[in-house]
């Protein structure tokens, strides 16, 4: 069974990896995915100086999945382009995760990052999780002239992390902004922003920062991430690479994302509950799905969602 995936022209050998922020700040986190069953090591997303986040407890999971503010806590750029050097030891794509408090701040750190060689570079434009901070992902003005700023540097495949849309004219409007900006693969979905969740017991919020507001993942979101990613797959005719990111708890979750048209996975919420020995049992119901189905490879069945 082949479970290899091409995302702009990079070949992964398996088709699961971290979501960014999950498991991937420290040095130690990202040899732990380098050494597990993950088909790519992304980093978490980078800000221009070293940020410790939002006040804790800014993670809590619950039945129907999570819900974080984390605030972007990173190592800075210059400490994740001195790591991927040594991250590619492990001989699987990287890819970089870039963010900025400010527009100015993406190309600086695109252009540290770009030189230090990574596989592909993701420009996140959806972390909704910074305290009087817009996720840039909804301003399609602010977003083509960012995206046209960083594309002139950035020489490897970049993709763009999005938000998720909920209306059709918002996935065109995006779709062809961009369709204009050089856009080599797109990331879909980051968290759902602002979600709250309330413990009825202790009548708090569960967690701390922004009043207990958050980014939704896991479980309650997938129906949204397989709506952006068969959204856009469709703006583009199937010939944008994908990764699909929201709700993957199963193999069989991966599976729905390859039929809306996703070329690879990521794993944000069941890897911060599991750990990265997830990333060997999705592989295998993956696996064990596609055999049931009569498929033999990605390729196979990428984007044969039947409508009725």
């Amino acid at each position: 069974m082949d479970v290899s995936t091409t995302i702009a022209g990079v070949k992964f050998t398996g088709c699961f990896m971290n979501a960014s922020g999950a498991l991937c700040v420290t040095r130690e986190e990202l040899l732990a995915l380098g050494r597990s069953r993950a088909g790519a090591i992304v980093t978490k997303s980078m800000t221009v100086e070293p940020r410790q986040g939002n006040p804790s407890p800014r993670y809590y999971g619950f039945s129907g999945g999570s819900i974080n503010s984390m605030g972007l806590p990173n190592l800075g750029y210059r400490a994740y382009a001195e790591l991927i050097p040594e991250l590619k030891r492990f001989g699987k794509p990287i890819i970089a995760s870039v963010a900025g408090l400010v527009e100015d701040d993406f190309p600086v750190i695109a252009e540290a990052v770009n030189a230090a060689g990574p596989d592909l570079i993701e420009v996140n434009l959806s972390c909704p999780n910074i305290p009087g901070k817009p996720q840039i992902g909804y301003d399609a003005e602010a977003s083509e002239r960012l995206m046209k700023r960083v594309r002139k540097i950035i020489t490897v495949p970049m993709g763009v992390k999005l938000p998720p849309y909920f209306d059709p004219a918002h996935h065109a409007l995006m779709g062809n902004v961009i369709g204009r900006c050089g856009v080599d693969f797109l990331n879909l979905i980051n968290s759902v922003g602002n979600g709250l969740v309330v413990d009825p017991k202790t009548e708090t919020v569960v967690i701390k920062p922004k009043g207990g507001f958050g980014g939704l993942g896991g479980t309650i979101i997938k129906p949204v991430a397989l709506a952006n990613v068969r959204a856009f797959w469709k703006h583009f005719d199937g010939r944008m690479p994908i990764i699909g990111t929201g709700g993957v708890m199963s193999g069989l979750d991966a599976f729905e994302h390859v039929l809306c048209g996703a070329s690879a996975v990521q794993v944000g919420t069941l890897l911060v509950e599991e750990g990265v020995d997830v990333f060997g049992r999705l592989e295998a119901e993956f696996v064990a799905c596609l055999r049931e189905k009569g498929y033999h490879s990605i390729a196979d069945c990428r984007g044969r969602l039947k409508e009725l």
